[in-house]
């Protein structure tokens, strides 16, 4: 009698065990490998994982943006891997229906989508800075900080007039968290890319340096929007620096007193003292008065071989631009235009 009691009790043990470790490989099958990320969603979520976030921030990131339906079967997890003394910054995306494990690997591999990071039209430091960190993890200040900084500058060969025709204009892929400075690192190693052998050969046969031809560059391209005319821009222009004869670009002047709203410039402007004032000093200034990009660069490196000497914008507004052998010719082009000018009343 008591025999068969114990077999009961036994076999009730045996039951209850059973179920117990039954419930349990079914709980740990679903804490690693079911769906347990935007459940409800098609679209993939990008994390940011900055460079002072802990698990704790990582794991608030995604339960307040509804990515991770179950934040402790996750946690969890995450605690068995060691994933949450290893947190990795950067950016990554996580794709719908994820489960915790796809997702801790992700997490814990470090293995980031790159971002692209594109800048053009660019003027000044400031406008660089606001571009190229736009959507990074860096502050435009970081960079400026680094930009104005005569010494750090240094190491790459550049001074504050000069610094700007290191960066390159074009689109970069870079991790979403690359510090101030490796983005510095990479826009040198760009920039090395750019002046092969060749280019810098091109320039040396012009008489230039990159970095005169970047400063050349950013006036014809202040100059014109039109592509297909800034070699024949950069001709007059090497002309010009050929015979000593001072450069007389309006776009430096306006750099020179700051004043990019400017639409004409007048004989007062021209009395400005600044070494961008290609009216009162001969001979290239300091540096870039913008961002040239590539076709400008190109521009330059390729300018067309002729005889003129200057220059004039057409008076049918078209964009292009009228050119001369000869001040007279110059002058009668000029009063076409300035004519062209008040008749539209632009002053």
């Amino acid at each position: 009698m008591l025999s068969e009691k114990r077999k009961n009790i036994y076999l009730v043990l045996v039951i209850a065990f059973s179920v117990m470790a039954i419930s349990l490989s079914f709980y740990f099958y679903q804490i690693f490998f079911s769906p347990n990320v935007l459940i409800e969603s098609d679209q993939n979520y990008m994390l940011k994982i900055g460079s002072n976030d802990t698990f704790k921030t990582v794991s608030n990131k995604l339960y307040d943006n509804h990515v991770v339906n179950d934040l402790v079967s996750f946690g969890f997890l995450a605690k068995v891997m060691d994933y949450q003394e290893n947190v990795k910054p950067g950016l990554y995306t996580i794709e719908p229906k994820m489960t915790n494990l796809e997702l801790v690997r992700l997490l814990r591999s470090g293995k980031q989508t790159p971002i692209r990071v594109t800048f053009n039209n660019v003027r000044t430091k400031e406008d660089l800075a606001e571009k190229i960190t736009a959507n990074m993890e860096i502050s435009e200040d970081q960079f400026l900080d680094l930009i104005q900084d005569s010494v750090y500058i240094r190491k790459f060969d550049f001074d504050e007039e000069t610094i700007m025709s290191m960066f390159i204009p074009n689109t970069y892929e870079v991790w979403w968290n690359t510090s101030a400075e490796a983005l510095f690192d990479r826009m040198h190693r760009e920039y090395e890319s750019f002046w092969t052998d060749e280019r810098k050969q091109k320039a040396s046969l012009l008489g230039l340096t990159p970095k005169e031809v970047s400063t050349l560059a950013s006036i014809v391209q202040a100059e014109s929007q039109k592509s297909d005319e800034r070699p024949k821009i950069a001709g007059v222009y090497l002309n010009r620096l050929r015979l000593n004869m001072p450069l007389q670009a309006d776009p430096t002047l306006v750099f020179a007193l700051g004043d990019f709203e400017l639409k004409r410039v007048l004989n007062v402007h021209k009395e400005t003292d600044s070494p961008y004032n290609t009216y009162m000093y001969a001979g290239l200034p300091p540096g870039p008065i913008n961002l040239p990009d590539i076709n400008s660069l190109n521009a330059v490196l390729n300018a067309e071989d002729h005889k003129f000497l200057y220059f004039c914008a057409k008076e049918d507004f078209s964009g292009y631009h009228s050119f001369a052998t000869n001040l007279a010719q110059h002058n009668a082009n000029a009063r076409r235009y300035q004519a062209a000018l008040n008749a539209a009343k632009i002053y």
